[in-house]
């Protein structure tokens, strides 16, 4: 059975989902997106995906085409009709379709795309083994902190990784790591976390400021700025967070490996908290 995907307030097959040549995500990469997980077939940190969508929108001066309640609405609605237990919602928002300018168009509708797709992020392989990462300069933009649909650089990011044999990359900027191609990183030294602080930077993650969260509750040390590869080198253990991966272990960074190529302790024990918390929402 076809997935049904949601196109501008119509419910269709994802053979029938279609998008002008002209919209301006494809022809400029002017749109932003969000990602919340699907567990037990419910939305997991919605409310804060929906706002930090909006957030994105008004950074970029773009009008969602209704609001987030509306939006949620929609989203439930897409979820139900495609029965996802476990997995993700991805929605997207563009500035519309118009002819081929740079300035923005002025009568141009904005578009929204949602499509569901089924994941195991619970019974996760890279969760249980843990996760390689290679460092690649970070080559994207300055306003990282806006979640858009520009996306090729953490592509190629994620291709060197590939063709390194690793899993993901981390990006490093002026001898410091930002984030990762698409989450946020983490090392621990002598029980310390260490995560880069919130600006313009690297993204403000959803799944971050739960982890985050966790991480007081059990009062656990925090440093929030910017370390180096050398520091993550040398770490006890380290790992990443996102709305997809929840918290993944890394046990290698380039050449080094981490707690003895086996996932982390502090790693293991935020995740198994953070899955623990989820499903009580």
């Amino acid at each position: 059975m076809s997935r049904i995907v949601y196109v501008n307030g119509d419910f269709v097959t994802e053979d029938e989902a279609k998008i002008s040549v002209f919209d301006r995500g494809f022809l400029f990469a002017d749109g932003i997106y969000e990602v919340s997980s699907i567990l037990e077939g419910r939305l997991i940190d919605n409310a804060a995906h929906l706002a930090r969508l909006k957030r994105s929108a008004d950074e970029l001066k773009l009008d969602l085409p209704m609001s987030t309640d509306d939006i949620e609405k929609a989203m439930l609605e897409l979820l139900e009709k495609n029965g996802v237990h476990e997995g993700a919602l991805y929605l997207q928002v563009t500035r519309g379709a118009a002819d081929r300018d740079f300035g923005f168009p002025v009568d141009a509708k904005p578009s929204l795309v949602m499509f569901t797709q089924e994941k195991n992020l619970i019974n996760s392989p890279a969760a249980e083994k843990g996760i390689a990462v290679i460092s690649v300069d970070d080559i994207r933009w300055g306003r990282r902190d806006i979640k858009t649909v520009q996306l090729l650089a953490p592509v190629l990011a994620k291709q060197a990784a590939v063709e390194a044999g690793a899993n993901d990359a981390w990006l490093v900027e002026e001898g410091f790591v930002t984030e990762g191609s698409s989450n946020n990183a983490y090392i621990v030294k002598d029980g310390v976390i260490i995560t880069r602080h919130l600006s313009n930077s690297i993204l403000h993650g959803i799944t971050r400021a739960a982890v985050l969260k966790l991480v007081e509750q059990e009062g656990l040390k925090l440093e929030e700025r910017p370390f180096t590869m050398q520091e993550a080198y040398e770490a006890d253990e380290a790992f990443v967070t996102s709305a997809t991966t929840f918290v993944w272990p890394v046990v290698k960074i380039d050449d080094a490996v981490m707690s003895n190529g086996a996932p982390g302790e502090i790693s293991m024990k935020l995740r198994k908290l953070y899955i623990e918390e989820a499903l009580k929402r």
